[in-house]
C-alpha cells in the first residue's frame, strides 16, 4: 500500500493535468500486457504492426515485471497541458543516477545500465524512441484522447466542489480509500507513506491506466494517475455524416454558401451563382464569419470570403455523406 498524507493546504493545491508524455509512457503497458486492456486491442495490433521489432522490444522492456514504470519517464508536469517536447526535455535532464535508481525500483524487464555514462546514453536513446512512438501511436488519436481526459476532469472537479475530497475519490477506483486526511492506494508494488508537506496532489486521468498509479519512489511528490471515465467511447467509429445535416444546422442558404466557398469569392460572385441579391448574401456571410466558419480578406475594392478550417470540416463531412448516399 502507498499512502499520501494531505493537509489542508495540500487539498487546496490539488490540481489536474494532462500530459502527452505520460500517456505515451503509460501506453507501453498495453504493449507489454494486452490482457488487462481489452478495449485497446485494436490500437495495439495496429501499433505493433507499424513498429520495428527492436523498437517494440526496447519499449516493452521499460515496463516492470509488475507493470511499474520508471519515475524519470513521467516527470511531474509544471503546467496543465505541457507538450510532448516539453515533457521529453525534462526527461533528458534526468541525472544518470536517477535513471538507474528508477529502472531498478520499477523492476524493469530489460538490463539496467551499469554506470552513469551508459545510463545517460540509454536515457537519450529512450527519449528519441518515445518521440517517434508518440508520433506513430499516440499523436493521431490525441485530440480524441484529450477530449476524454478533459471530460473526466470536469466530472471530478464537480465531485470535489460538491462533496470535497471524500466524494472526489469515492468512485475513482476500488483500490483508493480516503480516510482522515490520508489517501490510501492498495495493491501497489511499493509500501510507503508520503507526506505531501505543502506540495499538493496532482491528479492525472489516463486512458491507458487500469488502476491507480502513483510514483514508485517515495521521494517523488504526490501524483496519482487513475483510469479515466469514458474510455470505451475512444475507439468508437465516428458517425456517418448526413448529407442533410449541414442544412439542418445552418439553414439551406448558409449551407449553400459554405459549400461554394472552397475558393476565395466576393459577395457579387456568390450572389450571381446563388441567384439572390448581394445584400442577402452579405447578411448570411456576416453570420458565417461571426461563427468562425469563413474568413475574409480584402483584395483591392473587393472582400474575398473563403471557408475557415472549421468550415472545411463541416463542408467535408457533408460532402462525404453525399458521396456515401450516392
Amino acid at each position: 500500500m502507498i499512502s499520501f498524507e494531505l493537509g489542508v493546504e495540500d487539498l487546496a493545491d490539488t490540481r489536474f493535468a494532462v500530459s502527452p508524455l505520460h500517456e505515451t509512457v503509460r501506453s507501453l503497458r498495453v504493449l507489454r500486457d494486452p490482457g488487462l486492456y481489452a478495449l485497446h486491442l485494436p490500437w495495439r495490433r495496429s501499433v505493433l504492426g507499424s513498429l520495428d521489432p527492436p523498437d517494440a522490444e526496447l519499449l516493452m522492456s521499460l515496463v516492470g515485471r509488475k507493470l511499474a514504470l520508471p519515475d524519470f519517464l513521467t516527470p511531474r508536469p509544471a503546467t496543465f497541458a505541457p507538450t510532448i517536447e516539453e515533457g521529453l526535455s525534462v526527461v533528458r535532464q534526468a541525472p544518470p543516477q536517477l535513471v538507474r535508481r528508477d529502472l531498478l525500483a520499477a523492476l524493469v524487464a530489460g538490463p539496467v545500465p551499469e554506470d552513469d555514462a551508459s545510463a545517460a546514453r540509454f536515457r537519450d536513446t529512450v527519449c528519441d524512441l518515445l518521440q517517434r512512438f508518440w508520433e506513430l501511436a499516440i499523436e493521431p488519436a490525441w485530440p480524441q484522447m484529450r477530449l476524454v481526459l478533459e471530460a473526466d476532469m470536469t466530472y471530478r472537479a464537480r465531485q470535489l466542489a460538491v462533496g470535497g475530497a471524500r466524494l472526489l475519490f469515492a468512485d475513482m477506483h476500488p483500490n483508493l480509500r480516503w480516510h482522515d486526511g490520508v489517501l490510501h492506494i492498495d495493491k501497489m508494488v511499493g509500501r510507503h507513506r508520503v507526506a505531501a508537506s505543502g506540495r499538493g496532489l496532482l491528479l492525472m486521468p489516463s486512458v491507458f491506466a487500469h488502476k491507480p498509479a502513483p510514483p514508485v519512489s517515495p521521494e517523488e511528490a504526490p501524483l496519482l494517475a487513475y483510469p479515466s471515465r469514458g474510455v470505451a467511447t475512444l475507439w468508437a467509429p465516428a458517425p456517418t455524416p448526413d448529407p442533410a445535416a449541414l442544412a439542418s444546422l445552418l439553414g439551406a442558404p448558409r449551407a449553400g454558401l459554405l459549400v461554394l466557398l472552397d475558393e476565395p469569392l466576393p459577395t457579387v460572385e456568390l450572389a450571381r451563382r446563388l441567384r439572390v441579391t448581394p445584400s442577402a448574401v452579405s447578411q448570411h456571410l456576416r453570420v458565417l464569419y461571426a461563427t468562425g466558419l469563413v474568413t475574409r480578406n480584402r483584395d483591392g475594392r473587393q472582400v474575398l470570403y473563403r471557408r475557415s478550417p472549421l468550415g472545411e470540416q463541416l463542408a467535408e463531412g457533408a460532402s462525404a455523406g453525399r458521396r456515401r448516399a450516392g
